[in-house]
């Protein structure tokens, strides 16, 4: 005791703040490990607690299912208890933290952890649902003007979707977009796999096009057009004999996220997927501004009057305090000082002007670049950090210069 007082003494602490638990009080670390214990219910993966959150980890690999009613009601419990897990359907690895308890006082009253433990054993909390279909059959149709590049894109970006669930692709044709083609195709495919992707040559534009009518010839049922995300809006879904089929949208020969990951997700850890569950996605359902997409109704934007005019900004002004008493930027570098190397890609890419700011050791780089026609910059100010040199470097430039591109020394 001593010991810590004259530690504390020799700190300057003057004050020191005790929390003494009172009669009915949980040691906030035992409160969020026993309710953490009854909201992972042998699914998830408890940790231990420190500074009174316990945090919990995905199981398996697959779908996270999120009981929103069960945590609400355990976040109304009492204002010391809180439970936060990641969005429902969140595709989630195995070892991946998906929740977690958090105590926000010291401790927590006896009777809302009893409470919080036994909502969470009358619920399934936080659930996963692994992904469990491992063989998806594609089928590609083709058009003279789609090239085999792109088909062969395609299916890399599938198989890259695909790793993460543990699925495979089991078997893969390419077919003429034409009904009879597809018909023969699907129907041949769909019985071997566990379920069927159809990347159509042509978008799908309604249920009488290609690819649903194909799906019906061969037997299947069309179980909902259309979904309210973008990217995805012209997904296709479909059954065949209880084999999940999708119509894939363009958007998924694009390896960013779209409406069609989410469908698929689902299906591949056999959650059913409804019509209502598809039109209830609108909401998040906006993920990206498809800026290459074209807008008839926008006035076109008009030409800029003459070329746009990029310069270059080559910070040159540091002291490269950790190459310790030599200066970086004057350290030779395939026979020529560093600082020519940023200095001669940017005449290299026609960037004008090229602006060099320098500060520390100012004559010795200048001497380094001597000969290049840049335009140089003094920041009296380096020590100060790059902001200072970068404000001088911007400040240098010309009038009409639109935009500049900055390289460090």
């Amino acid at each position: 005791g001593s010991r810590l007082t004259a530690a504390l003494e020799a700190a300057g602490v003057a004050e020191v703040f005790v929390a003494r638990l009172e009669a009915g009080d949980v040691h906030e670390d035992e409160a969020a490990a026993r309710i953490a214990a009854a909201v992972a219910g042998g699914v998830v993966q408890p940790e231990d607690p420190f500074t009174g959150r316990a945090n919990l980890f995905a199981a398996d690999a697959g779908l996270l299912m999120p009981d929103r009613a069960a945590i609400d009601r355990l976040n109304a419990i009492h204002p010391a208890i809180t439970i936060a897990t990641l969005d429902a359907f969140e595709r989630v690895e195995t070892g991946r933290m998906v929740a977690t308890v958090k105590i926000i006082p010291f401790s927590a009253p006896e009777a809302a952890v009893a409470e919080a433990e036994a909502v969470a054993r009358s619920a399934s909390v936080v659930r996963i649902a692994p992904f469990r279909l491992r063989t998806v059959g594609v089928v590609a149709t083709t058009l003279p003007t789609l090239k085999v590049s792109v088909l062969d894109k395609t299916r890399t970006i599938l198989d890259e979707r695909l790793a993460p669930t543990g699925a495979v692709v089991s078997e893969e044709v390419r077919v003429p977009h034409s009904s009879e083609a597809l018909t023969d195709a699907i129907r041949a495919l769909a019985p071997h796999c566990d379920c069927v992707v159809v990347f159509g040559a042509s978008a799908i534009v309604d249920e009488a096009d290609v690819v649903p009518a194909s799906i019906v010839a061969a037997g299947g049922r069309i179980v909902h057009f259309g979904m309210p995300v973008d990217p995805g809006n012209l997904l296709l879904l479909a059954d065949l004999d209880g084999v999940p089929v999708l119509g894939a949208p363009g958007c998924a020969r694009s390896p960013r996220e779209n409406g069609f990951d989410w469908i698929l997700d689902r299906v591949l850890a056999g959650i059913a997927v409804s019509p209502t569950d598809v039109r209830g996605l609108g909401v998040g359902g906006l993920l990206m501004e498809i800026v290459t997409r074209p807008q008839p109704r926008r006035e076109p934007v008009p030409a800029p009057a003459r070329p746009q005019r990029v310069g270059a900004i080559v910070l040159a002004a540091g002291r490269s305090s950790r190459m310790g008493a030599e200066n970086k930027l004057l350290l030779p570098v395939s026979g020529e000082p560093m600082v020519r190397h940023p200095v001669d890609a940017a005449f290299g890419a026609g960037l004008s002007p090229v602006v060099v700011v320098t500060g520390h050791e100012v004559e010795a780089v200048r001497a380094a670049l001597a000969g290049k026609p840049v335009r140089f910059a003094h920041n009296p100010d380096f020590a100060t950090g790059l902001s200072s040199s970068l404000g001088r470097g911007i400040a240098a430039m010309d009038d009409d210069v639109d935009a500049a591109i900055v390289l460090l020394g």
